[in-house]
């Protein structure tokens, strides 16, 4: 010790404290990473300020945060976007698309986000076939408008999720039945007496609720008759929404093979036509009080927040679908009890789900930066990597885990991590300089930055290996112009970093 003597109790608590304190940054980024999009070191300063608990808290509380993110589009700092004359996302599917982008990165809401595009996966619906029923701009418009922003007050689909995000889930499904976009997309609007059609009746047992091996087919033909009438209407040819026609529902009795009612019976009664809707309501109500539905949405929110490599837990699994019976289908006490769970700050569940490319384009772009850059210009890559959003490929939604990655999507994935580090290359070196003292200090620096899963012997000797490779080491601002951007390609490139 300089000076002479043994070291004091705070120098010898320092690296324990240290290290403490960087724990604390994994968890919460790890947090951020699920629960979110990624994060730049001020929001996980931010967090981790809280503590786990109450970050916890504040990203499930999310009401009284405004939600102003829409504003900053366009604004000095944040990350641009590319208007082809006026920007509109009220009627222009790409700019809804970068609209939602913008807001995945932004959002000081990121948790209503992240369940936005759940559920968007969930009741996948896509805008190709609105668009070519009802038009380009209209179909732009059941998808995404704001009814802050459209004239008859229209709410787009997304924005229906994003109301619901950790809302009640029975009440989730009755919007989505009388949801103009899902009326196009399972052909509600053609659902008539005599004909009944059943894409929803059969879509809302299998994939939104129950799930396979819970219903039969008469089932599905009895869910059909319950929706007649559920149809559209266009009132003062202005715009398209949920109407029930009362003459054109099946008023008849439908049984089902399973309890619709808390007494047990199995049948909707016969009730009169302007009574009818209710057959539509109380089988919503028997869906979402299934026994296989609480377990089946618990493993699917298991699988999106704590692993998809490994089995869901049993004991924690039974314990969401309880807190979802006993709640009231309530989304945000189930999603408190997993994300305080033992599972979910588990270190062997990190980066244990593979990032969707909404996912990845986002948090690459929250960690390695914005200015300059345009959502616009992540919008074909996020396509090639498999994901558009307002497009999910059919009814079950987008093949999730490793099915993200063909070796095309992975190319992608790699360019455009050459794309955006190139882009930021004065940011980069910028932030670099704190690591100018040795490659190694580098290194370091641009793996704290960016949170990849911990990188093997091997893969992390060639990153030392790229930082050192040229001219001798000088950390001069040339050479951190070189090195930044490429260690930033490299390790969001990284199959490491493919992981959330």
């Amino acid at each position: 010790m300089p000076g002479g003597g043994a070291p004091t109790m705070q120098q010898r608590r320092d690296p324990i404290e240290r290290e403490r304190v960087r724990h604390g940054e994994h968890v919460i980024e790890h947090l951020l990473r699920r629960a979110g999009f990624g994060a730049g070191q001020d929001e996980i300063d931010d967090y981790l300020e809280l503590g786990f608990s109450a970050a916890v808290q504040q990203l499930l509380n999310y009401e009284p945060i405004p939600d102003d993110v829409d504003q900053l589009i366009g604004s000095p700092g944040y990350v641009a976007i590319t208007a082809r004359g006026q920007f509109l996302p009220r009627t222009v599917i790409n700019d809804s698309r970068q609209r939602w982008l913008f807001r995945m990165i932004h959002s000081r809401r990121p948790l209503q986000e992240k369940m936005t595009l759940f559920w968007h996966n969930h009741f996948a619906t896509a805008y190709t076939k609105i668009a070519g029923a009802l038009g380009a701009e209209e179909g732009a418009r059941y998808m995404a408008a704001k009814p802050t922003e459209d004239p008859n007050q229209v709410k787009g689909q997304i924005e229906l999720f994003r109301q619901h995000a950790v809302g009640n889930f029975r009440d989730l499904l009755l919007a989505v039945a009388k949801d103009t976009a899902m009326l196009v997309w399972l052909d509600g609007r053609t659902n008539i007496k005599g004909r009944p059609q059943e894409n929803f009746a059969r879509e809302l047992m299998e994939l939104f609720t129950m799930g396979v091996d819970t219903f039969a087919e008469a089932d599905v033909y009895a869910g059909a008759r319950v929706f007649t009438g559920w149809n559209l209407a266009r009132p003062s040819n202005a715009y398209y929404t949920f109407s029930y026609v009362a003459g054109q529902h099946d008023t008849t009795a439908k049984e089902f093979t399973f309890p619709i009612y808390s007494n047990g019976s199995k049948v909707i009664p016969a009730r009169s036509a302007d009574a009818g809707m209710q057959d539509g309501v109380d089988l919503i109500n028997a869906v979402a009080a299934h026994p296989a539905t609480g377990p089946r949405l618990a493993r699917k929110l298991y699988q999106y927040f704590i692993s998809e490599v490994s089995e869901p837990d049993a004991g924690l699994i039974s314990e969401l679908a309880t807190t979802y019976y006993r709640s009231g289908f309530e989304m945000k006490p189930v999603l408190q009890r997993l994300f305080l769970s033992t599972q979910f700050v588990a270190a062997a569940n990190r980066y244990s789900r593979y990032s969707w490319p909404a996912e990845f384009v986002a948090r690459s772009i929250k960690e390695v930066g914005w200015i300059g850059f345009s959502v616009n210009d992540a919008l074909g890559p996020m396509s090639n990597m498999g994901q558009q959003l307002f497009e999910p490929p059919d009814v079950a939604g987008w093949d999730l885990g490793a099915n993200w990655f063909s070796s095309g999507a992975m190319l992608t994935r790699m360019n455009f991590a050459s794309q955006l580090a190139t882009n930021q290359k004065f940011n980069l070196r910028d932030t670099a300089r704190g690591g100018r003292s040795s490659p190694e200090a580098l290194v370091t620096l641009m793996l704290d930055r960016l949170t990849a899963a911990p990188f093997a012997r091997e893969p992390y000797q060639a990153l030392l290996d790229y930082a050192r490779a040229g001219t001798a080491w000088t950390g001069s601002d040339a050479q951190l112009l070189v090195k930044a951007p490429g260690l930033a390609h490299l390790i969001v490139g990284s199959g490491d970093y493919q992981l959330v």
